[in-house]
Order: C-alpha cells, then sequence, then structure tokens
C-alpha cells in the first residue's frame, strides 16, 4: 500500500513539473516583438490620454496621497526630514547647552534632559521643542518650559515658569531658522 503512495506521489510530481517546464517553454517563446507606443514619454511611462502630460501614477504626481491639502513635494529647507530644516536646526543650535534626551527629526520633537544652570544650582530646567509644520513660519515652532526647585531635604519639586520665557525661547529659534535660511540663500 505504500509503495501505491509513493508512486502516486511521483506520477503527480513528475507531472506538475512537466507543466511548469511546458510554461517556462512557452513563455520564452521564440520571437521577439518589440511594439512601438506613440504616447511614450522619457522614463519608459505611458500617457494613456495621449496629452503628454506628467503622468506618474494612479494616485497622480508625486504617487502620494496630500491629506493636509499641502504639495507632496519637499517644501522649503525639509528635504531629508520630516520638518522644516532650518526650524529644526535652529532648535538644536538654540538648545546646544542643554543635553538632549531624545531628537526625532521626522516627528519633531525635540525632548532635553534636566538642566541645571552653574549660577543656580538649586533649579533645574527641562524643554519639549516641537516643530509643527515644513515651512518657515511663526507658528511652527512650540516650547515647553518645565522648572524644578530644590526643596530642603533634597528633593525636586515643580516651579512656576513665566509664561515669557517660553515666547522668548520660541523667537529665538525663528530669529536663529530665519538667519540660517539667509545663510542658505546666499551664493
Amino acid at each position: 500500500m505504500a509503495n501505491r503512495h509513493s508512486a502516486r506521489f511521483a506520477r503527480s510530481g513528475a507531472l506538475l513539473a512537466s507543466a511548469l517546464a511546458a510554461l517556462l517553454v512557452v513563455g520564452c517563446g521564440g520571437q521577439s516583438t518589440e511594439y512601438s507606443y506613440p504616447n511614450k514619454q522619457p522614463g519608459g511611462k505611458i500617457d494613456p490620454t495621449g496629452s503628454n502630460k506628467k503622468y506618474d501614477s494612479v494616485l497622480g504626481e508625486g504617487g502620494g496621497f496630500n491629506f493636509l491639502g499641502r504639495s507632496a513635494k519637499t517644501d522649503e529647507g525639509g528635504a531629508g526630514i520630516g520638518v522644516n530644516s532650518f526650524l529644526w536646526r535652529a532648535a538644536l543650535d538654540s538648545i546646544t547647552f542643554m543635553p538632549l534626551a531624545s531628537a526625532d527629526p521626522f516627528g519633531g520633537v525635540i525632548i532635553t534632559d534636566w538642566f541645571s544652570p552653574p549660577e543656580t544650582p538649586d533649579e533645574r530646567f527641562k524643554l519639549n521643542i516641537y516643530i509643527l509644520d515644513r515651512q518657515l513660519r511663526a507658528d511652527g515652532v512650540k516650547a515647553a518650559v518645565f522648572r524644578q526647585r530644590r526643596d530642603p531635604s533634597g528633593g525636586w519639586t515643580d516651579a512656576a515658569v513665566e509664561a515669557k520665557t517660553t515666547i522668548e525661547l520660541e523667537n529665538a529659534i525663528l530669529t536663529r531658522a530665519r538667519q540660517l535660511r539667509i545663510a542658505a540663500a546666499r551664493p
């Protein structure tokens, strides 16, 4: 009985191998026919409408979705990262004195570790900076400043931060971003 099943599997395997070989031979075909498309564009893309306009994909130019109504192309200074590169670099330049805990250039989030200025060792600061846009705009950056003071027992307690501190930090980042953009535009 085992020999009968072995023979059946051997025959079906041989049949399958023959079918695949036949398909390969037919698929390779002897004669090669090259077709000429009248609407063929550079790069091998064919415009089925005959209008010879730029035709990248069924999703439109660039082939991507446009959820926010913005261009899928890289905006000013945004090549390579997900946010405006001038704002990103300006934010990093503005906080070079603080240790970084995390920096995500695609999400546009910079988080620093706690930093105690040498002048005031009994207080420390932490920053969260968010780059919100791919364009260099005044509302493209948002900062959050956290402050703690050392209590008499040696622990840290949260302390209030003046609203102008956050605004001054955001303005410093924007000023530096403008400087970087002007420097990049010079020949």
